[in-house]
């Protein structure tokens, strides 16, 4: 009887706890279906317009360069722009520069193309927690001792890294190597964050951004004004957040003197957004690489990747290098390789709701032909040169080029592309409007030609069944292809 009553208690413990699991995997799959559907919705009410007939590969079509640093826009009126309800943009850091601080109306994802430099992100409410050695005391009592200097984390990013940085958050960027810093930036004013137009907005809190000279204004001068037109102007009829206040009343909210004011509202500064520093800024941070030193050591212990949970506010990770093997989920010895960063390896991205890949193609290594199922994509080229075929939904051609290092393609939600690479192979980066975008594949091994039963295909495209077959196993490699002729075939 004992026997039995154990066993009934171990039968209904083990019940309730099975059943306790299928309900946490469905309440898992129901959100992350929920947030799917919340992320397709809130692209939809930015009403961005997608009337897109031909794609070109595009350069930047204005500039604005300041003391220490260039910023080069990509025109946002075109067509394939307001597609996707995007901006991009890319910054050339000198040595010793330091690009001012700012936040913005809308998210970004930042790539490193070269460089390496100092990210300093200021996060309201968290502490200070960083402490260095400001310099030595000139008067009074604190004369011959060193100020100690309190400050949020600073972050050091490399080449390969992508930086996540939210809006309405102050962001600086400071070049302490020898060699320029150049990265590309995404800016998705379509995001559900962006309570404003479709316009990107930069509030410096520093320096005098009008005095920077910008090259291309005069072409932009010449489009129509309006609700629908976009650019950038950061640099155009723009002052710092300061210099809009009265001097009397900042004086009074700092406690300090009305010539100080001045100084902060900038108004006599004119370098711009990049400014150049005195000398080397000593800027005091934990050597490079030991934060993930640790990680790894967590994974090496069953760790795996951090699931968000471990992270509060003030403490999410916004940088991760895309290059590292770990972000490798597609590699072909003969074709090249594909990685991935999305809201798995850095969850702050399900808050910007981003994604970016990275592809480095071999000597006519080819992509499988595919469609992105869930976000608009911007291929921005990082080196070599390559042939892009897009096919939009009327089955046509809407564009055929062979693009160069530089350049940028911005492919909209659902318009099939593939990449073949040149004779000195082809490196890319693309940023998506998904944090977990997903593509479908329309050749290889991961094909939706090869997931279909064979009668549909011989009846779709009326062929022979061995033709059909032929179709579906012929190309046995996936997402990255080798080039030359077949690499399988159906036995």
């Amino acid at each position: 009887m004992a026997n039995s009553l154990l066993l009934l208690s171990l039968s209904l413990s083990f019940l309730f706890l099975f059943h306790g699991c299928v309900a946490q995997l469905e309440l898992q799959q129901q959100r992350y279906w929920q947030s799917l559907q919340q992320h397709q919705q809130h692209r939809l009410r930015a009403k961005t317009e997608c009337q897109v007939q031909q794609l070109t590969a595009r350069q930047p079509s204005s500039r604005l360069q300041s003391e220490a640093g260039v910023t080069e826009f990509w025109d946002a009126n075109n067509e394939e722009f307001q597609c996707a309800g995007i901006e991009f943009v890319r910054h050339t850091i000198q040595p010793r520069g330091l690009l001012l601080p700012y936040y913005t109306n809308a998210p970004q994802l930042v790539y490193i193309v070269r460089g390496s430099g100092i990210q300093g992100t200021v996060i309201p409410g968290c502490a200070e927690t960083y402490e260095s050695e400001s310099g030595v005391g000139s008067t009074g009592e604190e004369e011959g001792r060193q100020r100690t200097d309190r400050h949020q984390k600073l972050r050091r990013f490399r080449r390969g890294d992508v930086l996540a940085l939210r809006e309405g958050v102050t962001h600086w960027a400071y070049n302490d190597g020898d060699t320029p810093i150049i990265s590309v930036s995404i800016r998705d004013v379509a995001n559900e964050a962006n309570q404003l137009d479709l316009k990107f907005r930069k509030f410096f809190l520093a320096g005098n951004p009008q005095t920077a000279q910008f090259q291309g204004q005069q072409e932009r001068e010449q489009q129509p004004r309006g609700e629908g037109r976009r650019g950038q102007e950061e640099g155009q009829g723009t002052s710092n957040i300061f210099n809009g206040f009265n001097e009397e009343f900042l004086a009074e909210s700092f406690n300090t003197d009305p010539q100080l004011i001045r100084k902060l509202q900038s108004r006599e500064d004119n370098r711009g957004i990049i400014v150049r520093a005195e000398r080397p800024l000593r800027l005091v941070l934990p050597e490079y690489g030991r934060e993930e030193q640790q990680r790894q050591r967590e994974q090496g212990r069953g760790g795996g990747y951090m699931n968000g949970l471990e992270e509060t506010i003030c403490s999410l990770r916004i940088r991760e290098n895309i290059e590292h093997t770990a972000a490798t989920h597609s590699y072909n010895p003969r074709g090249g390789r594909i990685s991935t960063i999305n809201s798995q390896t850095l969850p702050i991205l399900s808050q910007l709701r981003l994604s970016a890949e990275k592809g480095v193609l071999y000597r006519n290594g080819i992509t499988a032909p595919h469609w992105s199922t869930n976000s608009h994509s911007a291929l921005y080229v990082t080196r070599g040169s390559a042939r892009i075929q897009v096919v939009g939904h009327k089955g046509r051609s809407v564009l055929n080029e062979e693009v160069n290092e530089g350049q940028l393609v911005v492919v909209p939600q659902n318009f099939a592309l593939a990449i073949r690479a040149g004779e000195q192979g082809f490196e890319y980066v693309t940023f998506r409007t998904n944090d977990n975008a997903m593509k479908s594949e329309l050749a290889g091994r991961l094909s939706a030609i090869r997931a279909m039963p064979d009668e549909v295909v011989m009846n779709a495209f009326g062929v022979s069944r061995e033709d059909a077959r032929n179709l579906k196993y012929n190309r046995d490699e996936a997402t990255v292809f080798s080039p030359g002729g077949r690499t399988g075939g159906y036995a």
